[in-house]
């Protein structure tokens, strides 16, 4: 079904991985366009209740893009590849209503550190690597990187890794709060695991709204204490909303039905 993934679907949590491992997992336009019908598959498909995105082998979650690509292109080319990759990948993504975690094993540079950081969350193997090094090419980041890493770890420390293009390893980037946990590579699946089938045991209205809500306040949208008591008063319609009290009440665990 796709060129340049793998994809797994079991209880629940479907795990995409960029299986161009020869190319250490580079976006090219095979990946996009693969990218954008799992993420289409991710929306469509009720079976389908958290994702894990990570990259083939122990080296690159995805080291960059494919600079060979870029050699034929003009102004009007580099906006369009920039503008498509957005809308068709890394904000359908961001904007996902199930939870996609990126499970960074390896480097994750270029517009790889830019689709990890379109995901709701990161965690990382102890080997793994950060950097938006697009200056060294005379370009900037056009997946958001300029966006959403100023969003995740500041302006200040934002500026610097992108005029120097240095990379920052797995613990700084904790630190930083580009990524939430680390773990050695051999357990960074099973660890994601753990944590996707935790959020599964949630309301998925709720966690829905918890994305928007989070997506909107990351890019200080003016509105967005209004948009939360508005979803908040959403929840009360939801079956889920009437489980997860009675349970509570009834000091058992919540069932979901995800309505």
């Amino acid at each position: 079904m796709y060129q340049t993934l793998l994809t797994e679907l079991s209880e629940g949590i479907f795990v995409i991985t960029i299986n161009r491992p020869d190319k250490l997992n580079a976006l090219n336009k095979d990946v996009i366009e693969d990218l954008s019908k799992a993420i289409d598959e991710v929306y469509k498909n009720d079976e389908i209740k958290t994702v894990i995105l990570t990259g083939a082998g122990e080296k690159a979650f995805v080291a960059g893009a494919d600079i060979s690509e870029f050699t034929s292109l003009d102004v009007n080319g580099g906006e369009a590849l920039a503008k498509k990759g957005q809308e068709n990948v890394f904000d359908k993504i961001e904007n996902c209503p199930k939870p996609v975690i990126a499970a960074v094993n390896g480097f994750a540079l270029g517009g790889g550190c830019e689709l990890a950081m379109s995901c709701h969350f990161r965690v990382a193997s102890e080997n793994a690597k950060f950097g938006q090094p697009e200056v060294n090419l005379g370009l900037i980041p056009g997946y958001g990187g300029t966006q959403r890493l100023t969003q995740l770890i500041g302006k200040g420390k934002a500026m610097e890794l992108m005029m120097t293009a240095d990379m920052v390893g797995a613990e700084e980037a904790k630190s930083l709060g580009l990524v939430n946990h680390v773990f050695p590579i051999a357990d960074l699946l099973a660890e994601t695991k753990k944590i996707a089938q935790k959020i599964q045991t949630k309301a998925p209205i709720a966690i829905a709204k918890v994305i928007a809500c989070v997506n909107e306040a990351a890019k200080g949208d003016k509105d967005g204490f209004a948009k939360e008591i508005k979803r908040f008063g959403e929840c009360f319609s939801t079956a889920d909303m009437r489980e997860g009290t009675t349970a509570f009440l009834e000091k058992r665990k919540a069932s979901f039905a995800g309505k």
